[in-house]
């Protein structure tokens, strides 16, 4: 697998651009939901709806989580988009051998408070308009390995067009605080807060 990197100059370029798209590209970006910081390791599960989530995920850190960034991402990906391993991105390939050291690298990565990781469980980009996210496996094996206590934070990214040319985008957040790690469990607690945010989103006017 390939370990993520911070590189001196490609880390802080990479927090700068996403300032910088995000504010080029949409109208507007709200955060909706709190986030009291427990002083844990972060782990963040999302949706996967486009090739902006990494950088709105970002955007979310450097705004109101405030931790060292990780990502997965799909190793042949990785390897095309090789920069990103120097902001933070890491490799998992599935069906090999490697996605168990995957795992581990992840699982030891939330040993610290200082780390924040992103997984998109739905492992492949999807429409927004989903009314169920299904996880794929893997992430109860993460958090198994990962016996730490963690905080847990879900995130559902929206984007809305109405009367504006540019797009607003809504990152919807909740910690998860149940004790339970399985997968179903954690899907469960996903989907419920999925709902909410997506009926928020229908109710959306101007």
């Amino acid at each position: 697998m390939i370990k993520a990197k911070h590189h001196f100059f490609i880390y802080p370029l990479f927090k700068w651009l996403t300032r910088f798209l995000l504010r080029k590209n949409f109208y507007q970006v709200k955060i909706l939901g709190e986030f009291e910081d427990s002083g844990k390791p972060v782990l963040v599960i999302s949706n996967h709806i486009s090739w902006w989530d990494g950088f709105w995920i970002m955007y979310l850190n450097q705004k109101i989580i405030k931790r060292k960034f990780y990502f997965m991402m799909f190793e042949k990906q990785l390897q095309k988009y090789w920069y990103f391993n120097y902001a933070g991105g890491y490799s998992v390939r599935k069906s090999s051998r490697s996605v168990l050291q995957t795992i581990q690298y992840t699982a030891n990565l939330l040993q610290y408070s200082s780390n924040m990781v992103l997984i998109f469980p739905q492992g492949k980009i999807t429409s927004m308009h989903q009314n169920r996210i299904i996880f794929e496996s893997g992430i109860e094996k993460i958090l198994e390995k990962a016996d730490n206590e963690l905080h847990i934070l879900f995130a559902a990214n929206f984007i809305e067009y109405l009367s504006h040319r540019k797009p607003g985008l809504n990152i919807h957040i909740e910690s998860y605080t149940n004790n339970m790690r399985d997968r179903d469990s954690l899907q469960q607690a996903y989907n419920i807060f999925y709902s909410k945010a997506h009926n928020y989103q229908k109710n959306i006017s101007e």
